[in-house]
C-alpha cells in the first residue's frame, strides 16, 4: 500500500481510466470518418460506418449462437473483408480471434483446433477441401461458417451449415459491445508453426494489440487516410497488427487474395497504394515482374520488409523502382515488428553500397517496446557494443505476448531472466542498432569458426544473375560443418557452380566461402520465408 499522498482517495473509476484496446479505434473511425472509404475489394466499396456496423453484426450473430467471453473463433481466410470483420466482431463479444495459415496441412490444422479448443470456425472455401479433412480429424466440433467470397472464381464446396453473409444478417448493427473486462484479456491467438510436439499458441492482448497498431503508425509516419494494400497475411501475426493500425488513421484497406506481381501494380497504380509490407520475397516478386506486368507508380510506395534481413542489392534495386523500404524485425511473440531502422538524415550523404549495408540492420525498438538488447544468454549481461560480438536478441516491455497457450514449459524458458528470448542471435552497433546475424540453429560452426549463414546469403545476392539463395550447414567429416548454398537464379540468367565460388571468394573470408552451390527452387512458408530445415536434410545428400 503506498502512502503517498498522490494516491489517497485518487482512486482508478470509468471516468478516468479505460482499458485499451483496438476495438476503440474503429469505432472512432466510423464516427469521425463515417463516409471516408474503409475497404476495397474487387468492386465492393464499404466505408467505415458500414465496416464498424458489419463488425458489430457478426460479435450479435456470434452472441445469438452461444459464443462466449474466451472462447475460441478460428478463421482460414485469404486477405478478404471478411478478414478484416473478423478482427474486430470476434472481441466484440468477448471472444479469441485465432486465424489459420491457409498453407498448412490438414493434420496440423485438426491440431490447432484441438488445442485452441474452436468453438467457430469461419472458413473460405477456397480451403474447404483441407478444412473438411482437418474436421474429420479434430476432436472439437465447431459450428462451420463458409464464406463465399465473389472474389474468389475457383472451384470449391460449401461444407458448411450456413454462410457468411447469411449468418450476420440477422446480427444488430448497433449490437452494445463490450469493452475488455481487462486489457490483459486476451485478443488474438496465433501458432508460431506447424509443429505439434511443442505446441506454441500466441496469446495476444487487447493492450499489445493497441499499442502496436499505434507503434505501426508512428514507425511508418503514417498520415491521415493512407491507402494499403493487403500483401501481408492477415493470418501472419494478425498481419502486425495492421487490420487494426489502419483504422487508427482512417485508411483505406485494399484486400488481394493474391500476391501476383500484376494484381500489385495494377492495385498500387489504381488506387494510390501508398504502404504495403511483406518478405523479401514479394519485393523480388515486384522487381522481376515482367515489363509488360509494371507499371509507373503513383508516388514514392512505402514498403515494410521484414523476415530474413534484405540483400543490399534488393534494397537498392526497390529504391531505384520508387519504394522506400523500412526494414522492419520482430517475432510472432512481439505481435510481429518490434523494432525499426530509424533512418537517419546524415546517411542520405552515403553512397549507395553504404546506404544499402545500414538499410539491413534491424535497428532499434518500436516506441511501444520498452527494452531491446542483445545479451549473452548464459549471463544475461549485454555483450559489448562493437558491431561484432555475438549475443541473443532480447526483448521486455508491453508488445510481448502473455505466453504460449497450454505450455507452461516453454512459456517460462522463453521469459527466463525477464526477458523474452527470441532465438536470434545478433550484434550491437555502437550507434545503439541491432544487427541480426543468424538463428541460433543456423549459425554455420566450421573448424571452431563461426559463420553467419546471412553474410553468406548477402554475398550471392549481390551476383547480378541470383533471385535468391538460402545458405544452410553441411556436415563435414574435417571441418564438422561447412557452408552448403542453396541459389535460384533470375529469369533468361546463368551461372555455374564455380562462378559463384569465385565470386564468394572475392567477397568474403575463404573459410566462409560455401564449398557446395546447388542450383533449386527455394522451399518457402505461406509467408515468404525460406525453410531451412528442409534445406539442411537436402544438403545432406549434396
Amino acid at each position: 500500500m503506498s502512502n503517498s499522498p498522490f494516491d489517497t482517495d485518487l482512486d482508478r473509476n470509468p471516468a478516468n481510466f479505460q482499458p485499451l484496446t483496438p476495438l476503440t479505434l474503429l469505432e472512432r473511425a466510423a464516427s469521425v470518418f463515417s463516409d471516408q472509404t474503409a475497404i476495397i475489394h474487387g468492386s465492393l466499396r464499404r466505408s467505415y460506418a458500414e465496416f464498424y456496423a458489419r463488425a458489430r453484426k457478426l460479435a450479435s450473430a456470434l452472441a445469438k449462437r452461444g459464443v462466449k467471453r474466451g472462447d475460441t473463433v478460428s478463421a482460414v481466410l485469404a486477405n478478404t473483408p471478411a478478414m478484416l470483420e473478423c478482427h474486430y466482431g470476434v472481441p466484440m463479444m468477448g471472444a479469441v480471434l485465432n486465424t489459420i495459415n491457409t498453407r498448412l496441412d490438414a493434420a496440423v490444422i485438426a491440431f490447432q483446433f484441438d488445442h485452441a479448443e474452436t468453438k467457430v470456425l469461419i472458413a473460405d472455401r477456397e480451403f474447404s477441401k483441407v478444412v473438411k479433412e482437418a474436421l474429420s480429424l479434430c476432436k472439437v466440433k465447431p459450428l462451420l461458417i463458409d464464406y463465399d467470397d465473389p472474389e474468389f472464381s475457383g472451384a470449391g464446396e460449401r461444407p458448411g451449415q450456413i454462410e457468411y453473409e447469411d449468418f450476420i444478417k440477422d446480427g444488430d448493427p448497433n449490437f452494445a459491445w463490450q469493452m475488455p473486462g481487462d486489457e490483459w484479456d486476451a485478443i488474438t491467438l496465433n501458432y508460431t508453426s506447424g509443429t505439434t510436439g511443442d505446441p506454441k499458441g500466441v496469446v495476444y492482448h487487447h493492450r499489445g494489440a493497441y499499442l502496436l497498431a499505434i507503434g505501426n503508425v508512428l514507425t511508418g509516419a503514417m498520415g491521415r487516410h493512407p491507402v494499403y494494400l493487403w500483401t501481408l497475411p492477415m493470418f501472419h501475426c494478425n498481419g502486425w497488427c495492421f487490420p487494426w493500425t489502419i483504422s487508427v488513421v482512417a485508411g483505406t484497406h485494399v484486400c488481394l487474395r493474391q500476391v501476383r506481381a500484376h494484381a500489385m501494380y495494377d492495385a498500387i497504380a489504381t488506387h494510390k497504394v501508398t504502404h504495403l509490407c511483406g518478405a523479401p520475397i514479394v519485393m523480388a516478386t515486384l522487381l522481376n515482374a515482367p515489363t509488360e506486368e509494371k507499371k509507373p507508380l503513383p508516388h514514392v510506395v512505402e514498403f515494410f520488409t521484414a523476415a530474413a534481413p534484405p540483400p543490399e542489392a534488393v534494397l537498392a534495386a526497390m529504391k531505384s523502382a520508387g519504394f522506400n523500404v523500412t526494414h522492419v524485425y520482430g517475432l510472432t511473440e512481439t505481435y510481429g515488428p518490434a523494432t525499426t531502422n530509424e533512418w537517419r538524415a546524415a546517411w542520405d550523404a552515403l553512397p549507395p553500397a553504404e546506404q544499402a549495408a545500414k538499410k539491413a540492420r534491424q535497428g532499434v525498438r518500436y516506441v511501444p517496446l520498452e527494452a531491446l538488447d542483445v545479451l549473452d544468454p548464459d549471463t544475461m549481461k549485454p555483450v559489448p557494443r562493437d558491431g561484432e560480438t555475438l549475443g541473443e536478441v532480447m526483448f521486455r516491455g508491453n508488445v510481448v505476448m502473455k505466453g504460449y497457450l497450454k505450455n507452461r514449459k516453454s512459456t517460462d524458458a522463453a521469459f527466463a531472466g525477464g526477458w523474452f528470448h527470441s532465438g536470434d542471435l545478433g550484434v550491437m552497433h555502437p550507434d545503439g542498432y541491432i544487427q541480426l546475424k543468424d538463428r541460433s540453429k543456423d549459425i554455420i560452426i566450421s573448424g571452431g569458426e563461426n559463420i553467419s549463414s546471412i553474410e553468406v546469403e548477402d554475398a550471392l545476392y549481390k551476383h547480378p544473375a541470383v533471385q535468391a539463395a538460402a545458405v544452410v550447414a553441411k556436415p563435414d567429416d574435417k571441418w564438422g560443418e561447412t557452408p552448403c548454398a542453396f541459389v535460384e537464379l533470375k529469369p533468361g540468367q546463368n551461372a555455374t557452380s564455380d562462378e559463384l565460388v569465385t565470386w564468394c571468394k572475392q567477397n568474403l573470408a575463404g573459410y566462409k566461402v560455401p564449398r557446395y552451390v546447388v542450383f533449386a527452387e527455394l522451399p518457402k512458408t505461406s509467408t515468404g520465408k525460406i525453410q531451412k530445415f528442409k534445406l539442411r536434410e537436402m544438403a545432406k545428400g549434396v
